[in-house]
């Protein structure tokens, strides 16, 4: 090329004009900029040579502003219309000819640039364009106004993130939605953690972002990770910083579809035809439910009555949840999906519509309620020597707490004799079962409950009412499996093997209390489901069947179709092969069901601990985990919580011992304890 050569050049993708100085070496030119820098350039680097004359790097500007006036790209657009019919191809010079009927340096140039930045009408072969098809020209057109309308929707985006970052309320759009639904699953990860004691740098890798994700936390400036994602969802107010991220990575419902709650809604106005037209009238009983006072779902009711003959009948009446659904209906298949009522300290997520769960299914005191009532005989020890199970109707006459049927108890209330003839018969079938081989394991055991940013733990009594409400439901689960066992049909049994606890001995040189208890639930076997009767080694039973809960546990559900069924004369909903099939998905979800609360209870019993550093608990090491490291199970007994300790002394099972919290984590689960010795402990208390 000769000196004083006008060209263009590319740096960091900027378009540059140069002017050529010399050679550098054999195939290099070295060329100076309009700012004076000099750049060696190799062949392939020059895009473009302006012919006809030489010029000075000082006369690069006032090239550019000649060139100025035919950069309209809108011109392109006529000269794509002439040449796409015969799709000819054109040269820059061609093209300054055709759009500007000139071939001079700068309307060359201007040509060049056009249709080198276009992307709409021209593709480039070689030196020269050739125009696209109107098809392809159409379906750019296309493309650029989506990502004109994407990026709009960006800057959309950001302005509502930025408006909620400042606190101020938020309509998040549908695609809003979208992104933050993204980022929701991404931070969920963040529960892989505990699950699976992955560190957070690891889970990052190991879950690299979606474009979409990696897009908004690019867009925001975010670190993209799930921790990030998290805490931006918790600046935007999306989140809680105490978000239940086991339930968000589970696959655990939180909403109904809107075609259930429609259905639901639908049955509350025009109630299905009752399939059980030959309900026993049982509303001259009078019938007690006793729950927890924010008990909503109220799904059992317990009567006494004096038969002629002198004998004494207890009821067990369980709501009747089938009198509104039918096997395989909307309602059926999303109780199935979600198993069972998932209990969690922030609230409860039900497992049927609440219009109908704490409505139409349960059994409100003063209505007329449909129920499966258990009418049960008792002989003198406790065992049952007579039993009938009947679709009823009732009337419930009291809603009393747990709190309530004790007061009752220990005054020895005169006006209700049921109640106290009700508690003597659950004393002697609690006897009766610990005759047949039952285990009992008494742990103290939370209950955590949080309203807004308030944690408050409480242990569960297991006091006499509850003791109580306890056998006549196991009574009622025998019962049902024994008419299940008679009659031949598949029922959810329900089992636990015989475990084979520590000899007498070996038990009686353990601390007495929760040490012993603690090594003699290490020895329980995990109960078993089967469509044949099993035996309940825990409970003393020979065969047993949960069917006191069929709002709340889907399994009960299952017992009542076919007892209902089978009460009718009808063909049973499910074969035993079917029923063994819906069995093994419930039992998959429910064990998902209780691990999410397991966690969740667990998060916030570290989230209480943590925000009482200062407070002192007295603990009882429970077991060792590893007593070569000196890691033991402790219980700290206000509370009723078991946590893992690291001891720095040698400490014995059943020691009491004062602790502090060291160091609390609930987002990685981890839990740290300092032992307080007594002198410290005194000074504390002064």
């Amino acid at each position: 090329m000769e000196k004083g050569t006008l060209v263009e050049f590319r740096v960091q993708g900027d378009r540059r004009l140069g002017i050529v100085e010399r050679p550098d070496g054999k195939t290099r030119w070295f060329v100076i900029d309009e700012r004076g820098q000099s750049h060696s350039l190799a062949p392939r680097q020059i895009t473009y040579t302006v012919t006809g004359q030489t010029y000075k790097p000082s006369e690069i500007a006032s090239f550019l502003e000649q060139v100025k006036p035919y950069l309209d790209p809108s011109s392109l657009e006529v000269a794509w219309e002439l040449l796409v019919e015969d799709g000819e191809i054109v040269t820059p010079d061609e093209m300054a000819n055709l759009l500007f009927s000139e071939s001079s340096a700068p309307p060359c140039y201007a040509a060049h640039c056009l249709l080198s930045d276009d992307k709409l009408y021209f593709k480039q072969k070689g030196d020269a364009y050739e125009p696209r098809t109107a098809a392809q020209v159409a379906e750019r057109k296309h493309q650029m106004e989506v990502e004109a309308l994407k990026a709009k929707g960006q800057q959309e985006f950001l302005t509502r993130v930025e408006q909620a970052l400042k606190g101020e309320a938020v309509e998040w759009g549908r695609h809003d939605r979208q992104r933050l639904e993204g980022l929701e699953k991404y931070a969920a990860l963040l529960a892989d953690t505990v699950r699976t004691g992955v560190n957070y740098d690891s889970l990052a890798r190991a879950y690299p972002p979606s474009a979409p994700v990696l897009e908004t936390m690019t867009m925001l400036g975010r670190p993209t990770t799930p921790q990030g994602a998290f805490q931006l969802l918790v600046d935007l107010g999306c989140w809680s910083p105490y978000e239940n991220l086991f339930l968000r990575r589970s696959s655990i419902p939180i909403q109904f579809p809107n075609k259930v709650l429609e259905v639901a809604q639908q049955r509350l106005d025009f109630p299905p035809i009752d399939s059980d037209t030959n309900r026993l009238d049982l509303t001259h009983l009078k019938v007690y439910t006793i729950d927890d006072e924010t008990t909503t779902e109220i799904d059992d009711g317990l009567s006494w009555e004096v038969l002629p003959d002198g004998r004494e009948r207890l009821w067990v009446h369980i709501a009747d949840p089938t009198r509104w659904l039918v096997p395989e209906d909307e309602l059926d298949l999303e109780a199935r999906k979600r198993g069972s009522t998932v209990y969690l300290p922030t609230g409860m997520i039900p497992m049927f519509p609440e219009v109908l769960a704490t409505g139409p299914m349960s059994l409100i005191q003063g209505r007329v309620c449909c129920a499966l009532s258990f009418g049960i005989i008792l002989d003198t020890t406790g065992g049952v020597e007579d039993y009938s199970i009947h679709t009823s109707s009732i009337k419930p006459t009291y809603r009393l707490t747990y709190e309530d049927v004790d007061e009752m108890l220990q005054l020895r209330v005169q006006a209700e004799p049921e109640i106290a003839a009700i508690a003597t018969w659950a004393q002697r079938r609690k006897a009766w079962r610990y005759a047949q081989g039952a285990i009992s394991i008494t742990m103290p055991e939370a209950m955590i409950k949080v309203k807004g940013d308030e944690i408050n733990i409480d242990i569960l009594d297991d006091s006499p009412s509850r003791q109580v409400v306890a056998e006549m439901m196991i009574v009622a689960g025998e019962v049902a499996a024994r008419y299940g066992k008679a009659h031949n049909i598949p029922l959810p049994f329900r089992g636990q093997p015989q475990p084979e606890l520590p000899p007498e001995e070996e038990l009686l040189l353990l601390p007495a209390g929760f040490v012993r208890a603690c090594a003699m639930r290490r020895c329980m076997p995990k109960s078993e489901m089967s469509i044949t009767p099993l035996r309940h080694a825990g409970l003393g039973l020979d065969t047993y069947t949960q069917a006191t809960s069929p709002i709340r546990r889907y399994s009960d559900l299952l017992t009542h179709f076919q007892l209902k069924a089978h009460l009718r004369g009808e063909v049973l909903p499910f074969s035993a092969d079917q029923l063994k099939e819906v069995m093994m998905t419930v039992t998959s979800i429910t064990q998902e069901v209780t691990m999410v609360e397991r966690q969740t209870n667990r998060y916030y019993a570290l989230e209480y601990l943590r925000r009482h550093p200062e407070e002192t608990w007295e603990v009882t090491v429970l077991m060792w985990l590893r007593e070569d490291s000196n890691l033991a199970l402790i219980l700290l007994e206000d509370l009723g919580l078991q946590l893992p300790m690291v001891f720095k002394r040698s400490v014995n099972l059943g020691e009491q011992i004062l602790v502090k919290v060291s160091h609390a984590d609930p987002q990685k689960d981890m839990i740290q304890f300092q032992e307080i010795i007594y002198q410290e402990a005194q000074t504390a208390a002064n």
